[in-house]
């Protein structure tokens, strides 16, 4: 069995954060060792299952085994937004995650990933800090270039002053 990052056992209604190299994926906890999560319609965990995540616009709500889910990754219990929002009841959340099993439902990995899917289900309100983190970055990154962009562009302009003034200087 793959190690959890607590000595503590899930309770039904935790997220359950799995670590899959790239990126982590999400599953909401709903006892008897068992999880439902949202998955594109590919195979569990293989290489190229970064890919089906993005070329997918669909997905399935699934329930499994968390050891089925996790494989040979690692997760974590990560309530992440507790601090912010609270908690919907532990029996609420797992009745609406067993309604949900079977279902197919839209995907996006921009606004409707496995994450939405189940902070949604814990606090109603659908949200992803992976998404965030990565606008984040790419703000920053675009920032960073549009900085570079900017500078290139000054000394350009400057050495072609300095090229216009001495020119100036060498008529007189």
């Amino acid at each position: 069995m793959a190690p959890t990052l607590f000595d503590r056992d899930p309770k039904p209604g935790d997220l359950i954060e799995i670590f899959r190299g790239m990126y982590q994926h999400w599953a909401i906890y709903i006892g008897g060792n068992e999880v439902v999560h949202l998955l594109p319609p590919s195979d569990d965990a293989g290489p190229l299952d970064l890919l089906m995540f993005l070329d997918s616009n669909t997905a399935q709500v699934r329930r499994q085994k968390l050891w089925e889910v996790v494989g040979s990754h690692s997760y974590q219990i990560n309530n992440l937004l507790d601090d912010e929002y609270e908690p919907r009841e532990r029996h609420i959340i797992v009745r609406e995650a067993c309604r949900m099993v079977g279902r197919e439902l839209p995907y996006s990995v921009a606004t409707q990933n496995c994450e939405h899917f189940v902070t949604e289900l814990r606090y109603g309100k659908p949200e992803s800090r992976q998404v965030k983190t990565a606008q984040t970055a790419a703000v920053i990154g675009g920032v960073a270039v549009a900085g570079l962009a900017l500078a290139a562009l000054g000394a350009a302009l400057f050495s072609g002053l300095g090229k216009e003034e001495k020119k100036n200087r060498d008529y007189d």
